[in-house]
């Protein structure tokens, strides 16, 4: 044990390096997969034919395959002619999970957008408010409280996805305990690094519990009250 506790030592600053790596993905794509994720959601619904069929084939491609597959296409292929695009592997990590999940989080934002109530949309058209008035103002605030339980769960599905970066020559946390196990023995270091993986999804999950929770209240909902409409009226003349 004692052995155990000096090869970690030495591994410190390389575990630190590695939580940062992996900090930096899990934060970076998640930022990048909500912003993908409110662009193809919105564009899902659009009567234009052309922007709702590209939305729906970008989701179901990066729905459909696999995150490594994806991974290994940006870092090998891209850099190949006609592509000729060398990207450097802590981007290629963060647009592969930006994409992926953003797929899985648009069909989130497009689910939610349409579990707001009809008479909501109804009451926008009485007012006479553009689509975008509406969906800024009145539809999308209420959406968001909607989905960030499921988006909850994805940022906690992003976080264990970056574990599979490393394939691509970075150097993230699972790397570091991978070459820590040598050091020292497979049950040692994997329980550290169940350990630190479980207290980073913790503090992702309150993180976004206190989004939650702030996005309801701004709604006029208390915690016992999900189900209750929001004064329409009062949001729109805010």
């Amino acid at each position: 044990m004692t052995d155990n506790l000096e090869a970690l030592g030495r591994a410190l600053p390389r575990i630190l390096d590695g939580l940062l790596i992996t900090v930096e993905l899990t934060v970076g794509g998640a930022l990048l997969a909500l912003i993908i994720a409110v662009v193809l959601g919105l564009l899902a619904r659009v009567d234009n034919i052309l922007l709702r069929g590209f939305a729906r084939v970008v989701i179901e491609l990066f729905r459909g395959t696999s995150l490594v597959v994806q991974l290994f296409f940006f870092f090998f292929v891209l850099p190949l002619p006609p592509f000729n695009l060398d990207l450097p592997p802590i981007l290629v990590g963060l647009v592969g999970l930006g994409l992926n999940y953003g797929a899985y989080a648009a069909e989130v934002v497009r689910g939610s957008i349409n579990s707001v109530p009809k008479g909501q949309w109804e009451a926008t058209t009485a007012l006479s408010m553009s689509r975008a008035q509406r969906m800024r103002r009145i539809i999308f605030p209420q959406a968001w409280a909607l989905m960030i339980p499921s988006l909850n769960n994805l940022l906690i599905q992003l976080l264990k996805g970056t574990a599979v970066v490393y394939t691509i020559t970075i150097v993230d946390l699972t790397n570091v305990f991978n070459k820590l196990r040598i050091e020292t023995d497979v049950f040692f270091a994997y329980t550290i690094a169940l350990i630190i993986y479980f207290l980073l999804a913790y503090a992702l999950s309150s993180f976004m519990g206190l989004l939650e929770r702030r996005a309801t209240a701004k709604l006029g909902r208390g915690r016992k009250k999900t189900k209750a409409v929001p004064d329409l009226k009062g949001a729109a003349t805010a």
